[in-house]
């Protein structure tokens, strides 16, 4: 054995590699395809401070991409020495890299695209050309303002790389999808992308951030379903702006949900998963929002330089953001569907009296900061007197429907959202309910204005009210009036007999439980810190059944809020007690389920599905041609 080691170390001595195949390496780990090429070169385009950049790509890129802009420019000089290895104008020392405020800064593009390719720089009435067999070529051209940059013939001198492109056909999409990723974060650049002498995208200067996302995506909804919430940290380190589609917008997967830092995508599933935890309940079926997060940081709190293409990113603390984004997304959602919710409620009169005036501001116009109240002005205007408007029956009782419906959507966690009703009993809780406490008379029927027709096809309850017929999912509706009551009781605490003890591996996740110890005790998660990454729980809420790896996991690992927790304890503690589909209800039960989803703050499920649709007598005279 000793013998062929001693073989094997004298057949391959350690040696230094030669100039020409460490550049090809170096190379092959930045320009590992052509849209690597797109990618580097709209960074350069864009640092130049160019207001306007063109993208051409002939062949997947393989055979040309030509990148246009009208920016600063280069001088001879700099032509004489941008593609050599490790030059840039974006650093001068290791310190510059803790305070980056450039997209490109290692200055490895240029010099690893003369190694695999024909690089081509017209600049300052110069041309540069540059590859294997030219090094620097400095000629005179026509003087233009801003740079071109052309590469063509990629891999032509290294065909071990060449052999596992793609077709030109699956090339040149990931070159466009790189070119989108690229213009999402400034709608401030006019950018037009050329594809094999096609013109695919041109997207003016001066758009909104949702005007560029919606453009750029070409997704299949309207821009008025995308809306924009904004935020900012209280010392000002930190802010973002939030691109969330309406919950009518929705994927079967995560994948068009993207994260921006400082104007780079970057793969931070901590911020993913942020924006997920406020979209929980609003999108049913294991379906997912679509969403485009874009954060302006510090730069000395985020460090790019972990990865070759700057994919990744490293934070000193990002639990801070990661709750406002997740605290953000949520306000967004629940405002979107109060504010849909009086629409409906509107529109469902407006045949028989005028339109109402609720002087409501647009939800993607709602700016949220750390410390203020959150709660949109929305719920408190709906709440004072609608301007004066002809008297109508109908009019009054839209108005006092719509009002009370605001009136329950601010009410604190502690008050009891129905006041005339009492919580189920132990009966209707453990099983399938058949009788609740309070059954409704008559009287409080025809107050209200409410009239239960009955049930249909042992799903649905019908309900009349206001000109309006509400077909209910008896299911959905019992779960949301259980999962809201047990959401009311949060808090309540199950003593542990042996506390769970949760070992923190860093200074920073002791400042995380402590920022958020205040929550935790109100779910009722009570803690203390021992010392030495040491925290030792006490109490954990009466309905939660983790363990104590499951704490830890949750707290640490995936940095779940606590509120959303005891969310995901109710939701699955709701469904699993609330009446199923195919439950033959008495009358009474039935009739209070229907008054019940009628007066939910929030008529969704917790899994996201609506409590109920209508159909208003408009609608149905109109369906029989009636009018």
């Amino acid at each position: 054995m000793e013998e062929i080691k001693n073989k094997v170390a004298k057949k391959n001595p350690v040696r230094t590699l030669n100039a020409e195949v460490a550049r090809k390496i170096a190379a092959g780990e930045v320009i590992d395809r052509p849209n690597a090429i797109v990618r580097e070169l709209m960074d350069n385009a864009v640092d130049s401070g160019a207001s306007e950049i063109s993208v051409e790509t002939v062949g997947g890129g393989i055979e040309k991409i030509r990148v246009i802009d009208n920016g600063c420019g280069m001088t001879r000089d700099d032509l004489e020495n941008c593609a050599r290895p490790h030059a840039t104008s974006k650093i001068s020392d290791e310190t510059d890299l803790l305070r980056l405020t450039t997209l490109g800064f290692r200055g490895e593009a240029l010099s690893s695209m003369a190694a695999v390719s024909r690089l081509e720089i017209i600049s300052g009435g110069w041309k540069m050309n540059a590859s294997v067999t030219e090094d620097h070529i400095i000629t005179q051209a026509a003087s233009a303002g801003g740079t071109i940059v052309q590469t063509s013939a990629l891999f032509e001198n290294f065909p071990a790389r060449r052999q596992f492109l793609k077709r030109p056909a699956s090339e040149g999409t990931l070159c466009r999808s790189t070119f989108e990723e690229k213009v999402l974060p400034r709608p401030d650049i006019a950018f037009n992308l050329t594809m094999d002498g096609e013109k695919k995208l041109s997207l003016p200067a001066g758009q909104t951030l949702t005007q560029r996302f919606v453009q750029t995506m070409e997704f299949f909804e309207n821009e008025e379903d995308f809306h924009e919430v904004s935020s900012e940290s209280g010392d000002g380190s930190w802010s973002f702006t939030l691109v969330l589609g309406s919950p009518s917008v929705s994927r079967s997967s995560r994948k068009n949900i993207y994260i921006y830092v400082n104007g780079r995508r970057i793969n931070e599933y901590s911020l993913v998963q942020a924006i997920e935890y406020g979209a929980q309940g609003f999108f049913p079926n294991g379906t997912h929002p679509v969403a485009c997060l874009f954060v302006q940081m510090d730069s000395a709190l985020v460090d790019f330089n972990i990865h070759p293409a700057k994919r990744e990113a490293r934070f000193k603390d990002i639990n801070p953001l990661h709750h406002q984004v997740s605290t953000t997304s949520r306000n967004f959602y629940k405002q979107y569907t109060m504010h849909t919710m009086v629409e409906q409620a509107s529109s469902d009169f407006e045949d028989e009296s005028p339109s109402l005036d609720l002087d409501m501001p647009a939800p993607h116009k709602a700016t949220y900061s750390i410390g203020s109240d959150r709660r949109s002005a929305f719920f408190r205007r709906t709440t004072e007197d609608f301007p004066s408007k002809n008297s109508a029956q109908n009019y009054s009782a839209t108005k006092s429907y719509v009002s009370k419906l605001a009136e329950l959507a601010v009410a604190s966690p502690e008050e009891d959202f129905e006041k005339d009703s009492a919580p189920l009993d132990s009966a209707s809780v453990e099983g399938h309910p058949t009788r609740p406490n309070y059954v409704p008379s008559e009287n409080d029927d025809a107050e209200s204005g409410f009239h239960f027709v009955g049930s249909a096809l042992g799903t649905f309850l019908i309900a009349e009210k206001n000109d309006t017929l509400y077909i209910i999912d008896q299911h959905a509706a019992h779960e949301r009036y259980i999962y809201n009551q047990i959401m009311d009781a949060a808090g309540e605490k199950q003593v542990l007999l042996v506390p769970y003890t949760v070992n923190t591996s860093s200074p920073a996740d002791d400042k995380y439980i402590e920022e958020i110890a205040d929550s935790l005790e109100q779910a009722g998660f009570t803690g203390k810190n021992c010392g030495n990454g040491r925290w030792e729980f006490s109490t954990v809420p009466a309905r939660w059944k983790g363990s104590e790896a499951d704490l830890a996991r949750d707290l640490l690992d995936r940095r779940i809020h606590p509120h959303d927790m005891i969310n995901a304890v109710a939701a699955s503690t709701a469904c699993r007690m609330a009446v199923m589909d195919g439950d033959m209800l008495d009358e009474k039960m039935a009739s209070w389920i229907a008054k019940q989803a009628l007066l939910l703050p929030d008529p969704h499920c917790p899994h996201g599905r609506p409590v109920y649709t209508t159909i208003t007598r408009r609608q149905l005279f109109a369906l029989v041609k009636r009018f």
